[in-house]
């Protein structure tokens, strides 16, 4: 009897050496596509605008660091500051409107972006004490109890705004004896603040 072979199908043949292929590289072929889920409706970090709900027509212009991934990231605000107000007062004015602005809720557009703080509410802002040096502004909340977050908001914050000298450093101290210090805003805060403290050194009146 005489058995008839029927003729190879070249589909199937293809079909049969693509698979051994694939498992050969140690790739597992599959049978329904992937989802990788919707795109991204905005870019992490990124504004379309600024968000104008955070500023007051009526104030100074000035910025805030706020924490983005894990950098920090500068977004436009505004703080009052009255006419007629002397240096040293405009100095502590600045520095607690800024503090309260960094204390709050960033705005719907800036959260959806992914901006957060971690700086708390309720620090307040006095100027400095008697041999503290001229600028030095003082925290209910002494710098080393803040996180290195939030201190390296503050920093950043207080040193690119009228609250300092504009030097890229701002003089802080708490509201106990430990004498002020000058904390530093690098590019290694900025980029990660997590893990790099803002550098300080001690400072006399002086």
């Amino acid at each position: 009897m005489t058995v008839r072979r029927l003729p190879a199908r070249p589909g199937l043949a293809v079909l049969a050496a693509l698979t051994a292929l694939l498992a050969g590289c140690g790739i597992r072929a599959t049978e329904v596509p992937t989802d990788y889920g919707p795109a991204p409706s905005r870019v992490r970090c990124s504004l379309a605008e600024p968000d104008v709900s955070a500023q007051d027509a009526t104030g100074v212009p000035a910025q805030v660091f706020l924490l983005c991934g894990s950098s920090l990231v500068a977004v436009d605000r505004t703080v009052r500051v009255p006419d007629g107000t002397s240096d040293s007062g405009r100095r502590v004015l600045v520095a607690q409107g800024l503090l309260d602005q960094l204390a709050a809720s960033p705005p719907a557009s800036e959260k959806e972006a992914g901006y957060t703080t971690d700086v708390r509410r309720g620090i307040a802002v006095t100027g400095p004490r008697s041999g503290d040096p001229d600028d030095t502004l003082r925290l209910s909340t002494a710098p080393d109890d803040l996180t290195s977050y939030a201190l390296a908001q503050v920093v950043c914050t207080f040193s690119d705004s009228a609250a300092a000298e504009g030097d890229g450093s701002v003089v802080l101290a708490g509201p106990g004896d430990r004498p002020a210090r000058r904390y530093a805003c690098t590019d290694e805060v900025r980029a990660r603040p997590g893990s790099n403290e803002p550098p300080a050194t001690e400072v006399k009146d002086g």
